[in-house]
């Protein structure tokens, strides 16, 4: 297509292949910049790993294990590091173990065990197995129940328990939120099983002249810290609490509301 030239030529120059493959190049480069994702600073956030060497000062917390096995009690003390103080990643982490006791029949075991677990909590990552690991244990002699009708499998089993309300207490095991549901359904089988201790305990009918004797219900006070359930209550095999009862012919925990019946 001709195009006419209106004003004086001060010069020209002939655009070659070469130019035109330069100018695409270039505008390749400048629309890849422009789509380039913005790199985000990264944050230094130190993970916990065997190469942390102990500081000076650590946070720990001691936790007391009264067993009929032994005569005299446990002392458990979990010590925490905290990484990355005084940061939005700040986070506690546990560091070492110990158990102290005038109780020498199994220090060798014990010994062992802690030096093990402090071993594992200096690998870091994800140490929470651990708890599924030592409640898992049981002690052939048969276990025991604890203050609160907790049944204990073993003394291992009570030393993983500890563990895990620790690993809890600093934020590495997230216990599952109870729905309004199921309290609703918790606190209407504690109701009932109240409703029926209030009953009286023997009915005469009148046209037979036959004394019926029910079985005695026992009472259940419900506190602000929780239960306290019926002596003759056994063992829940959900929730390890010694709350299951008989209502109307079916087994029914009165703490998890866990019912054989569904």
């Amino acid at each position: 297509m001709a195009v006419k030239i209106e004003k004086k030529i001060k010069g020209y120059s002939v655009v070659t292949q070469e130019d035109k493959a330069k100018d695409a190049r270039a505008a390749e480069a400048a629309a890849a910049a422009r789509n380039a994702p913005v790199e985000l600073p990264v944050a230094d956030v130190i993970q916990m790993h065997e190469r942390i060497e102990r500081p000076e000062i650590l946070i720990g917390s001691t936790y007391k294990i009264k067993s009929p096995l032994f005569e005299h009690a446990l002392y458990v003390t979990i010590n925490d590091i905290v990484l990355n103080a005084g940061t939005e990643h700040e986070s506690r982490r546990p560091f070492e173990i110990f158990i102290n006791s005038k109780n020498m029949d199994h220090f060798q075991w014990i010994v062992a065990l802690t030096r093990i677990m402090s071993a594992v909590f200096r690998k870091g990552g994800d140490v929470t197995f651990l708890v599924d690991e030592m409640k898992a244990v049981f002690d052939p002699r048969g276990g025991y129940f604890k203050a609160g009708g907790v049944y204990m499998p073993s003394l291992v089993a009570e030393m993983g328990a500890i563990v895990e309300d620790h690993l809890k207490s600093i934020g590495m095991i997230h216990d599952p939120e109870m729905s309004d549901s199921q309290r609703a359904l918790i606190a209407e089988k504690r109701a009932a099983y109240e409703q029926r201790g209030s009953k009286k305990n023997t009915e005469v009918t009148a046209s037979a002249s036959i004394t019926v004797i029910e079985p005695r219900v026992e009472d259940v006070s419900v506190t602000g810290d929780g239960a306290s359930f019926p002596p003759s209550a056994t063992v829940c095999h959900k929730c390890s609490t010694k709350a299951l009862v008989l209502m109307d012919g079916c087994a029914t925990c009165l703490n998890c509301g866990y019912s054989k019946c569904g």
